[in-house]
């Protein structure tokens, strides 16, 4: 092989990352040069990789896989984003996946950065046989508290599918009055493929309503920490004060108001019942 092939090998099959035939593998190993051990050696890692993730994806197909081969074929993984900060609503996401379908590099919303949040977003959303994000605003937070409202953009997000699940698959937690079978499972959204998917979809909403806040009440920095309550954002808050989408439950904005902590929450589940509809 000639310099300038070994080149243009170089760029099909390690930069493109087009297959590579037999026949070219061959002559790549009978050649001496270091540069086609170096072009075998980048094909090697990549295979590895390819391999290392393919059976990580089989294990966070675990859940699936065992409803699929029953013969349960609509399996919704659903999970939320947004309970830790101090403004803006709580975000919750519902998505099915064909029994067998794959994403590579989908994993818990928290391990991946932004850029590959919203890639993955792009394909979970094309692959997917039906989606849903829902909401719990601000008022409803503070009404029923961020726990209960979390399970409520969880519901609103199930009710939102086209497609109706036959189990559904929760990070942690079980949704109430829900006639479908669920399964919560601790730390889901690192266990479970659907469930990590609707991590992502449910953090990647929730951070582009965080960006149009941002325009909308400027100099809290909403685009940057998405209202979590990290130093910029409290001395912001203590700065400018409560605007209308902080939440008045969480204590850092009512010390900022003058406000009295609250009482332990009571039981309110009607509440999130009446608060659904």
């Amino acid at each position: 092989m000639t310099k300038l092939v070994l080149s243009e090998i170089r760029r099909w099959h390690v930069l493109e990352r087009r297959p590579l035939d037999s026949a070219t593998e061959a002559a790549l190993i009978a050649d001496p040069r270091p540069g086609a051990k170096a072009i075998l050696s980048a094909i090697a890692r990549r295979r590895f990789d390819r391999r290392s993730e393919g059976q990580r994806i089989r294990k966070l197909l675990r859940y699936e896989t065992s409803l699929w081969t029953t013969g349960v074929q609509l399996v919704a993984g659903v999970d939320e984003a947004g309970m830790s900060p101090l403004a803006g609503p709580v975000s919750a996401a519902a998505v099915i996946f064909a029994p067998g379908a794959r994403i590579a590099d989908i994993d818990d919303s928290k391990k991946l950065n932004a850029a590959t949040r919203e890639r993955l977003a792009v394909e979970i959303k094309t692959t997917a046989i039906a989606w849903a994000v829902g909401f719990a605003e601000v008022e409803e937070i503070d009404r029923i508290n961020i726990y209960w409202a979390g399970l409520l953009a969880m519901r609103r997000a199930v009710d939102g599918l086209r497609t109706q699940p036959e189990h559904v698959l929760i990070d942690a937690r079980r949704i109430r009055d829900l006639t479908i079978p669920q399964q919560p499972i601790v730390k889901g959204d690192a266990k479970s493929l659907t469930i990590a998917a609707a991590s992502i979809l449910a953090k990647t909403a929730r951070d582009a309503l965080m960006r149009k806040l941002d325009g909308d009440y400027p100099g809290y920095g909403f685009s940057k920490h998405k209202g979590y309550p990290v130093k910029e954002h409290l001395a912001a808050l203590r700065k400018l004060g409560a605007s209308p989408v902080h939440r008045r439950s969480f204590a850092p904005v009512r010390a900022v108001l003058g406000l009295p902590p609250l009482p332990p929450w009571p039981n309110v589940i009607g509440a999130t019942v009446s608060g659904h509809r």
